[in-house]
């Protein structure tokens, strides 16, 4: 064997018509690392970068930089080190090699340091992650401030049975969990984004409240599930709850799931009560639009719910005292079986139709978010 490891691992870049310049300087940055001239690395992601910010060390030298559609690459190097930075939108990945740890350390935390735009916090504001796949990174989170009004404020938005269990679901502690599941069912426009908002809000001392944008990758991807119920997030080594939001998963949890969904049904269940599960402060909240009675029993077991919310329309009562005495014409906008969340706000805001005709049980009537 060689005595120098550059000379025994030798590296080759090949590229074609399918690479973009970024692709090149992201591949250039390899050289180093992969012959062991540099063979120490350090990375770290940062989701919004201040504006302005460059992210780039004292005394560096911009080899090469490139910019795509989506995203943009700068590659530099100083006495012993080279950087990459590849940003995309307000985020940015930023990897050091180094000839030796410290160095790497030293100039990664040179890089980065103020850079990230922490945006001034709200009163009403909450912070939610949002988890997905990248093509570029694999399993990859991000976090945002959204609003989220208190329960007091939206509670009008629900029907008094509904209000009611919800009233509990607000107050609930980690001393009053006995089940993993929470699942929100009705039709579409009722508000159960909604409510689950207002909950991160409620549970926010206590709870990480993670959004899972592509819940059907989610369970039919073992190294994504794991990387979310195993891998330690912000808050949970210290003891915090996660509540992981899977958002309209009709055909994950519906009756027939066992022939349609493989394995991922088992691998949900699991995540709440079985092996994958134990150990984790782990709450998994379902939202769909399907009847209770197309639930697969397994879903709605007894002892596996912490909570299970029929989310229905407001009465005709109601949906007139949402509107108030001022909304004019209120006694023929709405019909004699009430109205959807999302039918009030768009009567309210004047995109609605001029009247809201009764409809049979059951049928959609737009969504509401």
């Amino acid at each position: 064997m060689s005595a120098n490891p550059h000379e025994a691992l030798p590296i080759r870049l090949n590229v074609d018509d399918s690479d973009s310049p970024a692709d090149v300087v992201d591949a250039l940055f390899l050289g180093r690392f992969a012959t062991g001239e540099q063979p120490y690395a350090r990375s770290t992601t940062i989701d919004r970068v201040k504006p302005g910010v460059e992210l780039l060390p004292p005394g560096g030298a911009v080899l090469r930089a490139a910019r795509d559609d989506d995203r943009s690459a700068t590659l530099a190097e100083g006495d012993g080190w080279t950087l990459l930075v590849s940003r995309w939108s307000r985020g940015a990945d930023v990897t050091v090699t180094a000839v030796d740890a410290e160095l790497a350390e030293r100039i990664l935390t040179q890089a980065t340091e103020g850079a990230q735009d922490e945006p001034e916090p709200q009163p009403d504001d909450v912070t939610m992650g949002f988890w997905y796949v990248s093509p570029r990174r694999g399993p990859h989170r991000t976090t945002r401030r959204i609003a989220a009004g208190t329960w007091e404020e939206v509670r009008p938005n629900y029907t008094a049975p509904v209000a009611d269990t919800m009233d509990r679901l607000m107050k609930v502690t980690p001393d009053d969990i006995a089940g993993r599941l929470l699942l929100l069912h009705g039709p579409p426009g009722t508000g159960k984004t909604s409510a689950l908002r207002t909950l991160a809000r409620s549970w926010r001392d206590w709870c990480q409240v993670d959004c899972v944008l592509d819940p059907e990758r989610l369970f039919n991807d073992v190294g994504y599930l794991m990387d979310i119920a195993i891998g330690e997030d912000e808050g949970t080594a210290n003891g915090r709850w996660r509540l992981l939001l899977l958002e309209d998963c009709d055909e994950l949890i519906r009756g027939e799931a066992r022939h349609t969904a493989g394995q991922a049904l088992s691998r949900l269940l699991n995540l709440t009560d079985g092996l994958l599960g134990q150990g984790r402060n782990v709450l998994v909240g379902v939202t769909t639009n399907e009847d209770l009675e197309r639930l697969h029993p397994a879903v709605v077991r007894p002892g596996r719910c912490l909570a299970r919310i029929e989310v229905g329309p407001l009465t005709r009562e109601e949906s007139m005292a949402w509107l108030g005495d001022e909304f004019p014409g209120r006694e023929e906008a709405v019909g004699r079986d009430g109205a959807t969340l999302a039918e009030l706000y768009a009567l309210r805001r004047g995109t609605g139709p001029a009247s809201i005709p009764d409809q049979p049980k059951g049928r959609d009537a737009g969504l509401y978010l």
